[in-house]
């Protein structure tokens, strides 16, 4: 690889109003590329640090300008003019130059943007598809560089097949105003056999669900963070029962032609071991039972996928709430995960999920979320990568979900500019490769 010439980092906005970093890296031959990273807003508590100014003057003390300037004035200097042999031996570099577990010390938002921004410089310098180039890093466990002859050193991804769209329809939590405790409800386009399909059926239920909002709640329903809409529901049923009305008013079958998969973001509503929704609290076993029990959720909506059912830290009962999902629904672990090999390795150890929710941010490099992703499939989870609620108009994480074979892409609605970067790269990279959609669930 060409040495690095330069590299700098500025503050921006993300979708919210909130700052994130822009990075730049120039590699020696002239090639360059810039991207911008995430912010998230319903984080775990296990997630690498995000390195935040801290000044309630500016931004209520959500500035990046330090993070920025550690890419710049840090990072930098410290692998100015070197070569590096893989992207696993850049990130073990920024890795040292933090040197703590949780990036504490120069932010995982300046660590996320550098590795990022050289992977793409090395695809613009080789002229490949960033999606060929993720999938080249994800075939150097070891940090060594690909060998000519290796079955992924053509660049291509470990699967043939395209990411399956799982689309917000309908927002609550911390994604909206907390009207009802639950997230997110999505709808997944099954029947599908391409993307092209497969976004012009949820954009006909997202079309449907606004036509039934208006009826049944007296106006169009705003937007949340990642575009879902989020009218006054007066439950979380309400929000499945809206959900299954529009999927049928498009003319569609439930749970045949599109589906649902449901992010409770559980920890949210959690508090002293009992969880805060509908009209009483319920322990862990309680919720097992609201989700899979006799007439429970899965009973009553087509749900495919159950994300976060579960508190980050009710360990105890995520092992019966896989059990009880089995054979019906994905058990998604995202707050429980944190994209972070050692709550992988435990979850795995004790059936406590069967899918991983992928998001770089929460773990820091490239190469450690490359680590992430292998244990899971070592396990034989399902992988279903995603944006966060604070994203730009890069378009990276597309890339990411095609090189590394994710089963799903997980990006918020159709509408939002931010959102519709990350679709419209998929549209693009079916019509440049002709791939099928993966299966799903």
């Amino acid at each position: 690889m060409p040495a690095i010439e330069r590299l700098i980092a500025h503050e921006i906005l993300d979708s919210r109003g909130r700052p994130t970093l822009w990075a730049e890296c120039t590699l020696a031959g002239g090639a360059r590329a810039h991207v911008s990273v995430p912010s998230g807003a319903s984080t775990g508590a296990a997630e690498a640090h995000e390195l935040r100014d801290g000044d309630p003057g500016r931004y209520g003390g959500l500035g990046c300008r330090r993070a920025a300037a550690n890419v710049t004035s840090v990072i930098f200097p410290a692998v100015r003019d070197r070569v590096f042999a893989s992207q696993a031996s850049f990130d073990e570099t920024l890795l040292g130059l933090d040197g703590t577990p949780g990036k504490t010390n120069l932010g995982a938002n300046a660590l996320l943007a550098a590795s990022l921004a050289f992977a793409r410089a090395v695809a613009a310098d080789r002229r490949q598809p960033l999606y060929a180039r993720f999938a080249e890093i994800l075939a150097e466990p070891d940090g060594n560089p690909v060998a000519p002859g290796d079955s992924h050193s053509s660049g291509q991804p470990r699967s043939l097949r395209l990411p399956r769209p799982t689309v917000n329809l309908f927002s609550g939590g911390k994604h909206a105003g907390g009207q009802v405790p639950i997230q997110d409800v999505l709808v997944v386009p099954l029947a599908a056999a391409t993307v092209d399909e497969g976004m012009a059926s949820v954009a006909a239920v997202y079309a449907a669900a606004v036509a039934h909002c208006r009826e049944r709640y007296g106006s169009r329903p705003l937007v949340a963070d990642e575009g879902g809409l989020a009218p006054e529901f007066p439950d979380a049923e309400a929000m499945l029962d809206d959900a299954v009305a529009a999927i049928e008013r498009a003319g569609f079958v439930p749970g045949n032609d599109v589906a649902l998969c449901v992010d409770l973001a559980a920890s949210h509503f959690a508090t002293a071991g009992r969880y805060l929704i509908g009209d009483r609290p319920l322990d862990g076993p309680g919720m097992i039972e609201l989700l899979a029990g006799p007439g429970g959720w899965l009973d009553r909506y087509p749900i495919v996928s159950i994300e976060d059912g579960l508190a980050e830290d009710d360990w105890e009962h995520w092992p019966a709430l896989r059990a009880a999902l089995a054979g019906r629904a994905l058990t998604l672990g995202d707050d429980l995960l944190c994209t972070q090999p050692a709550r992988i390795e435990r979850a795995i150890a004790i059936g406590a999920a069967d899918a991983l929710l992928l998001k770089v941010n929460q773990i820091g490099t490239l190469s450690e979320a490359a680590s992430a992703y292998r244990l899971a499939r070592s396990a034989g989870w399902r992988v279903v990568v995603s944006a966060r609620s604070g994203e730009t108009e890069d378009d990276w994480l597309t890339d990411l979900a095609v090189g590394w074979g994710g089963d799903a892409l997980k990006v918020g609605s159709i509408t939002r500019s931010e959102r519709l970067a990350k679709w419209n790269r998929l549209l693009l990279i079916e019509a440049e490769t002709g791939w099928p959609l993966a299966d799903w669930p």
